[in-house]
């Protein structure tokens, strides 16, 4: 169906015209805007795919007032000034620039984001108005100088500019392909993140593409490395093909290779059919090209759609053609690239281990360098201009721990190869913990009152296909249901009754509920105690290092110099020795574990624990606070009775337990039983400072004497930061030398 015919479908959404008699004949001139605004409407339904859901409002049609003598008309929204050389005369410039204006009213009312891209609104309103015809009249510009122009004057706001523009427009024989996707932006009512470009607008680039390298780590998401303009959105190549491949409902096909079509062209010794996995790895153009012309391939991305648009995806593209880099019209950041990557990693380690293959298989096969990708995921891209020359070349790299992209200009992705494992080992060598840790978060904290919101992009997974979650705080437990919940470019900020101001958290989270807790028997246990042991029913994923700064700072946030570094060297430590916490669990985050309140900024002695060698000892370590200060309690004679038993007497504590006498009764014979145990039971049930020192039974009340905080095991935090002595002395003082009991 041609564009004008889409008028009979649409629904009336002409705006009133309002005239004050400045301009005449006042009804000529009101139908010639009907008329027009009519025009421009089914021009934008067609190429947009869709009438916009509000009615337009009023807009007054009056002469201008100080308009430049460069120009015919001006206007703001709701109102549209004229310029009319003789009264009464409705002459082919002033409704040229009728058209003009209401194109940018139409836009105005239609798409609201797009307000402030000036170059958007002039490249529509000159398309659409009717000018170009007599711009193509003007002598001859060549594309490189329009674009020059356009690139000095991106307002549009002279007449130089203008011609410029035209000269770009007109290189399209039909409606610019640019000016489609971006009006389809507006009807899906997507966020206009990135203006329009010269480059966009012309479909290729004039200006120089320049290098870039980001390296992200895969847990947390923070940038560990970053080297030239890493938001700069650029031609990606082949590099979005898997995002295509995840976004299929289906099955990919295995289809026929038609060799006589130049891009099925993708390497030697092509089999005669192949399959998608045989197309990501050799990069084949022509089999998504025949996948979509099949008709099964997804529409854009699919549901990864709203995942590259979130990262900075300039616009959703119209054909396979456009998703596959095969035309250069679309941009997207190495920094947004390297963003979808990580999700797409967390989403669909099937493509992570089908992308594996591609330095045996694909693109990065037979290279010198190959060996060094061992364990990593890639794809190559590949922007090359008119006459096939590379223009930009691109390597997405992702392994256990890390997503690396790095772009060259002028290279095939083949000839810097090498750079990329190199840049990864200069990441690890710069900063060690970049591994997962997993910690149990907020056991002690109701589910249900759990809230969680991502300043960036945030996504929950559900069966590998990514949703996208709403700005401002939601319910955390609903998030992880069905998959990891992942917030790209930003911490998660995690708040509860107890924390209103909330938490960050640069991580991964999931659900995971731990198996049912049974406390031992005879063995007291109050209800957070209780929910402690148990574990909690949050899994969360950050590096090592992030977790370690996490604790320290949870711990004594005033740590500092050699205690610090030894008291992180213990947390790293007792991350991988959970066991006899939660056998077969992660750590936790409570006291019962190691206190973690989320991530934190990474302080240099953190960095230097986990640079160190692991710890000798093979079972988890025990620290406290400590110190000597001198405390004095008080608890109920019957809450000590109800944790050691009625008739207790003799109390003494030696060797972190709690040794005592208690008066039993047996069959008519009374007698007195020796008995004990652990002193951290004693004290987390009564919620005293340390294990105390003395315990004096009064009327009613036992009365408890002790020195320093925690349970008075293993590392002494306050005596560690006395003791003058480097981390190793003070790890050895504590533990012992032995190292193979603790």
């Amino acid at each position: 169906m041609g564009w004008a015919a889409v008028t009979v479908a649409m629904l009336a959404a002409t705006p009133v015209f309002l005239t004050r008699g400045d301009v005449t004949p006042e009804s000529q001139l009101r139908s010639e805007a009907e008329a027009a605004w009519k025009a421009l409407e089914a021009r934008y339904v067609a190429e947009a795919g869709g009438v916009p859901g509000r009615a337009p409002g009023n807009i007054s049609l009056q002469r201008g007032e100080a308009m430049l003598p460069s120009r015919n008309g001006q206007g703001r929204p709701g109102v549209v000034e004229l310029r009319q050389g003789s009264p009464g005369v409705l002459d082919a410039r002033l409704l040229v620039a009728l058209r003009h204006e209401l194109a940018h009213q139409l836009l105005w009312w239609a798409c609201p984001a797009s307000a402030e891209d000036r170059l958007f609104h002039e490249a529509f309103s000159l398309a659409v108005s009717g000018e170009l015809a007599e711009w193509r009249d003007a002598p001859y510009q060549s594309l490189a100088n329009a674009s020059v122009e356009l690139a000095r004057n991106p307002d549009v706001d002279t007449p130089r500019a203008r011609r410029a523009l035209a000269r770009v427009l007109n290189e399209d024989a039909g409606f610019p392909k640019a000016l489609t996707r971006r009006l389809r932006q507006c009807q899906d009512g997507a966020r206009w993140a990135v203006p329009l470009s010269v480059d966009e607008l012309v479909g290729v680039s004039v200006e120089a593409a320049a290098s870039a390298t980001v390296v992200l780590s895969r847990h947390s998401g923070e940038v560990l490395f970053a080297e030239g303009d890493i938001q700069r959105a650029m031609p990606y190549g082949s590099t979005l093909k898997p995002f295509v491949v995840a976004g299929s409902v289906v099955p990919p096909p295995v289809l026929s290779v038609r060799r006589e079509v130049a891009e099925w062209a993708c390497g030697e010794r092509l089999p005669g059919k192949v399959d998608v996995r045989t197309a990501l790895l050799r990069s084949c153009n022509g089999y998504f090209l025949d996948w979509e012309e099949q008709g099964s391939a997804p529409k854009g991305f699919g549901s990864w759609g709203a995942v590259l648009t979130a990262v900075g995806l300039s616009s959703q593209p119209l054909d396979m053609a456009d998703a596959i880099g095969l035309r250069a019209t679309l941009r997207l950041s190495p920094w947004g690239l390297a963003q979808a990557y990580r999700l797409l990693a967390e989403a669909r380690p099937d493509l992570m281990a089908v992308l594996a293959d591609n330095v045996a298989r694909g693109t990065l096969s037979e290279l010198p360098a190959s060996k060094d990708y061992a364990g990593m995921a890639t794809k190559t891209g590949t922007v090359r201009d008119a006459d096939s020359r590379p223009r930009l070349g691109w390597i997405v790299a992702v392994d256990e721990d890390l997503v690396a992209v790095v772009v060259r200009p002028g290279r095939m992705p083949r000839a810097f190869a090498d750079e990329v494992p190199a840049v990864l080992a200069k990441v690890r060598k710069k900063r060690s913990g970049l591994e997962a840790a997993r910690v149990q978060v907020l056991g002690l904290v109701p589910p249900e009152s759990l809230e969680a919101r991502c300043q960036g992009a945030g996504f929950s997974l559900e069966g590998g296909t990514p949703r996208t979650i709403l700005e401002g705080f939601t319910k955390l437990a609903p998030l992880v249901s069905k998959g990891a919940a992942v917030c790209l470019g930003s911490p998660w900020r995690v708040r509860f009754p107890d924390a209103p101001a909330g938490r960050d958290y640069a991580g991964i989270f999931t659900e995971s509920r731990p198996p049912p807790y049974t406390p031992p028997a005879g063995v007291p246990i109050g209800p957070n105690a209780l929910k402690a042991r148990r574990g909690s029913d949050f899994v969360f994923r950050t590096t090592r290092l992030q977790y370690t700064a996490g604790v320290v700072a949870a711990e004594d946030a005033s740590l500092q110099g050699e205690a610090r570094v030894a008291l992180a060297r213990v947390a790293a430590h007792n991350e991988r020795h959970a066991g006899s916490r939660h056998p077969g669990r992660p750590v936790c985050d409570t006291t019962h574990c190691q206190a973690f309140l989320g991530t934190v900024r990474v302080r240099p002695e953190e960095e230097r624990a986990l640079q160190a060698a692991p710890l000798r000892w093979r079972e988890w370590l025990l620290f406290s606070r400590g110190g000597q200060e001198p405390w004095r309690e008080s608890r109920p004679r019957s809450r000590v009775e109800s944790l050691l038993g009625r008739g207790v007497t003799s109390v003494r504590f030696a060797d972190g337990r709690v040794h005592y006498v208690r008066t039993k009764r047996e069959d008519g014979a009374v007698f007195d039983a020796a008995e004990s145990q652990p002193c951290e039971v004693l004290r987390s049930a009564l919620k005293l400072p340390s294990c105390p020192r003395t315990a004096v039974f009064e009327d009613g009340q036992v009365s408890f004497e002790g020195r320093g905080e925690g349970h008075g095991e293993g590392l002494d935090v306050e005596a560690a930061k006395s003791s003058g002595l480097g981390a190793e002395r003070i790890l050895d003082q504590a533990y012992g030398r032995g190292g193979e009991g603790g």
